[in-house]
């Protein structure tokens, strides 16, 4: 069992937390989120399978833990990088590049095999922690349609639909065929022509 080095319980524990949260984002670079396995993940973060256990009962929980987190930061991240005078076509772009920048860093199957890993109940968990990104995006499509730079139907339909073309290029870019750069161009300028944006 590793040293308590920090001043009180609660810190020792918020520390673990993060070891065991930083350990899963490094796994799921080296090797992907579905080959990833408990035992695997508490060696990484340097605690024994059982202390694992004690902060994660499984490892459904143990991703909406990590989902959460990677959530919050793309969140930061845009919020850091995005003046708020940007264009809506701005915004859109630099949304579609820290989403792809986020596959990378963090590699994840796609929802179909995610849904059959996790189960139904886990899954839809999963999805209501990445909710505020699609809200972000939302929130997009309405500014360029309020104000006459995009032409689309139901925000929220949008929204999905643009994720959608956003994760089919997970493929593609984890296995290097195209940059972050490339699908963002890509992506960016199939969904602005859409959206009718000059």
């Amino acid at each position: 069992m590793p040293r308590i080095s920090a001043a009180t319980i609660g810190e020792h524990r918020a520390q673990t937390r993060d070891r065991i949260l930083e350990a899963v984002s490094r796994l799921s670079r080296a090797q992907g989120i579905d080959e990833m396995s408990m035992t695997e993940v508490a060696g990484e973060a340097g605690i024994t399978r059982t202390a694992l256990y004690n902060y994660f009962p499984d490892k459904a929980a143990l991703l909406l833990a990590f989902t959460e987190r990677v959530t919050g930061y793309f969140i930061e991240s845009y919020e850091r990088e995005l003046p708020p005078e940007a264009s809506p076509a701005e915004k859109l772009r630099a949304f579609v590049r820290l989403q792809l920048a986020g596959l990378v860093a963090h590699p994840h199957p796609g929802p179909a095999d995610l849904s059959a890993a996790l189960g139904p109940d886990a899954y839809q968990r999963l999805a209501d922690h990445v909710a505020p990104m699609q809200d972000i995006l939302v929130g997009i499509i309405e500014g360029g349609t309020a104000s006459g730079d995009f032409r689309a139907g139901p925000a929220g339909d949008t929204a999905r639909m643009i994720l959608a073309v956003i994760g089919a290029e997970r493929v593609p870019l984890l296995s290097g065929e195209v940059t972050v750069e490339q699908a963002e161009e890509t992506i960016s300028g199939f969904v602005l022509r859409a959206l009718g944006s000059a």
